[in-house]
């Protein structure tokens, strides 16, 4: 017999995320004052302002940047709890010190401070879509550098075939980590060419600030065509292998989960449609795009990989 975890961000068929959570009007005082508060709290634990960062105008969303009180209080962290309203919780996840280990099949395993990386790494602005499995969608002006910057420092050999990429696990301040039942820490994983794409980004900032603890502060990983469960928030390892990794909700769902994880509006999931999605701070629903519309980018990533579940 199948045993079926619930998830609290479950929904009915007919919706793929509650339009109340979506689209609620947040009073305006109340809300400032909340994220005057979030900047305080990064203030507060020393995190130093963004280097200058230029916009790469390459990479073109096509859609108006998304209100930053929604990316930034609309939030999916499991480690912090269920909900969508964990931005608050999301504070006592310590900024600084922070390392980042880069390890398994490489000539020169490292482990770097987020501040050396900083400074060392070719940081710019790219305005990409980020589109949720649940059928959300948003529009962020993320600050980073590409993950093939990051790789060239420590040499992949050969016989890398993966990267797998690992979320920090703090249970004195992540409270959904004594939710004992799911696979943790949280893994996720692309193949070493999917790394290599220019589109692979790991994110430092958003809005121009330092990335905060609840979007995945203060290092994340993002691929913007695929669904946003791929991207690993708060990284403490990444690891080069020649094995596929098996990430967190594929160990949990494989059925509704895959490896691969491409947005495609042809291929619902099990439970919803993904032909079209909800965008933070409007009312519009719009048709989703293969690839998140960034086919031009990564299409090629895939061919003669016809027998593989590419879209769950």
């Amino acid at each position: 017999m199948q045993i079926r975890i619930p998830r609290g961000w479950e929904i009915p068929d007919s919706a793929a995320t509650p339009e109340h959570l979506v689209m609620g009007r947040r009073k305006a005082f109340g809300l400032g004052a909340a994220l005057a508060g979030l900047a305080g709290t990064a203030q507060a634990q020393g995190v130093p302002a963004l280097p200058a960062a230029m916009r790469n105008t390459r990479f073109v969303p096509g859609r108006d940047i998304s209100p930053e009180r929604d990316v930034t209080t609309f939030n999916n962290f499991y480690e912090f709890g269920t909900s969508k309203s964990i931005s608050r919780e999301a504070q006592r996840l310590p900024q600084r010190p922070w390392t980042l280990k880069v390890d398994g099949m490489v000539e020169t395993p490292r482990e770097f401070a987020i501040d050396d990386l900083l400074r060392t790494m070719p940081v710019e602005e790219r305005v990409y879509r980020l589109r949720c499995v649940e059928a959300w969608s948003m529009v962020v002006p993320w600050t980073g550098f590409p993950l093939s910057a990051l790789l060239a420092l420590v040499k992949p050999l050969g016989s890398a075939r993966y990267v797998a990429f690992e979320t920090a696990a703090l249970p004195a301040v992540m409270p959904g980590l004594r939710q004992s039942w799911y696979p943790w820490p949280y893994v996720e994983g692309c193949t070493i060419a999917e790394a290599a794409n220019d589109l692979s980004f790991m994110v430092v900032g958003a809005y121009g600030k330092a990335l905060p603890p609840q979007n995945g502060g203060p290092i994340r990983f993002h691929q913007p065509w695929k669904y946003g469960f791929k991207a690993g928030k708060s990284l403490v390892k990444i690891t080069l292998t020649d094995r596929r990794p098996v990430s967190f909700w594929e160990r949990i769902q494989p059925q509704e989960y895959g490896f691969w994880a491409n947005v495609n509006p042809e291929v619902a999931h099990p439970r919803w449609s993904q032909a079209s999605e909800r965008t933070l701070g409007s009312n519009a629903r719009i048709p989703t795009q293969l690839f998140n519309g960034y086919g031009e980018f990564v299409s090629d990533l895939y061919s003669g990989l016809q027998n593989e579940r590419l879209w769950a």
